[in-house]
């Protein structure tokens, strides 16, 4: 069965105010972007042991770490090139410490409207080839709002062409909403590439305008769980809330969600969706 988690900056920068709250709606992990306002490709190894430690001391653990992983125009030259590498390097190091299976990845920043998938997995080829996953670490590509693989089909594109067995799909179908490529992904886009999801990000957006509460926007949730869930999915939901009760995020605070203002008006809202989700689950699991 689908296991549920946060992410935890969607809460709050207090690690121990996440743990709390994912511990009083059940939740079983808390995936890991911002903490104490330091990005998540910031952390050190002595900061990132520290955040095992104390999921372990809450029981929980982390479902995923997501740092901004080739997320940013392709690089055009060595020295750039580097830099990407260094950043997907020390994120699936930090992976193996907090003792997660997943390392968010995109697929580039679109250079332009049109995402161009096949052309993007050949800079990201030349990025892996030069990266060595730990043990147990795989790479899930998010469908980005901005980046080159904005829905389902355009992942699929993106990894036929990278041929690398390493990584499958973080399905961010709210993202596919958002970035005005599909309006409606489920069920046509989800069809298309359902195979090769490993990993959701849940939140609910209405149209391109922004995202509201769980349950209130364009997708239709218990719907995608089912079929999920007859899919023999049984990976991580985790919530991305994205909704904050008085306020809409900023595009910067979208596109570089660490820090204060990222969680600012988080814990109010996500306690709202996280009951949510829990009750679809709980609703599905008493219907199989």
């Amino acid at each position: 069965m689908m296991r549920l988690s946060i992410l935890s900056d969607e809460i709050s920068q207090d690690l121990g105010v996440a743990i709390k709250t994912a511990q009083q709606f059940g939740f079983a992990g808390l995936e890991i972007r911002s903490v104490d306002n330091i990005a998540p490709h910031q952390f050190d190894d002595v900061m990132v042991r520290s955040i095992r430690n104390r999921l372990d001391d809450g029981g929980l653990v982390a479902s995923a770490f997501c740092p901004p992983a080739l997320k940013c125009l392709a690089p055009s030259d060595p020295g750039a090139e580097t830099a990407v590498v260094d950043v997907l390097r020390r994120a699936v190091d930090h992976a193996a410490i907090l003792g997660t299976g997943a390392v968010r990845i995109f697929s580039f920043y679109r250079d332009g409207e049109v995402p161009h998938p096949r052309q993007a997995a050949e800079v990201a080829r030349r990025v892996l080839a030069r990266v060595d996953l730990p043990a147990g670490v795989r790479l899930v590509l998010e469908t980005g709002t901005r980046s080159n693989t904005p829905t389902l089909a355009h992942a699929r594109e993106f990894l036929t062409a990278l041929d690398d067995d390493r990584i499958g799909v973080l399905w961010d179908p709210g993202n596919t909403v958002f970035s005005g490529f599909d309006s409606h992904p489920f069920p046509g886009d989800f069809e298309v590439g359902a195979d090769l999801i490993r990993h959701v990000h849940v939140k609910d957006p209405r149209s391109t305008t922004g995202y509201v509460g769980l349950g209130d926007g364009d997708l239709p949730w218990p719907e995608i769980l089912r079929a999920l869930d007859e899919r023999g999915f049984d990976g991580w939901l985790t919530l991305e809330t994205h909704w904050r009760q008085d306020r809409e995020l900023t595009g910067k605070e979208r596109d570089e969600p660490w820090g204060a203002g990222i969680s600012d008006g988080g814990q109010a809202a996500s306690a709202i969706c996280m009951r949510v989700l829990s009750g679809w689950l709980d609703e599905l699991r008493v219907s199989r």
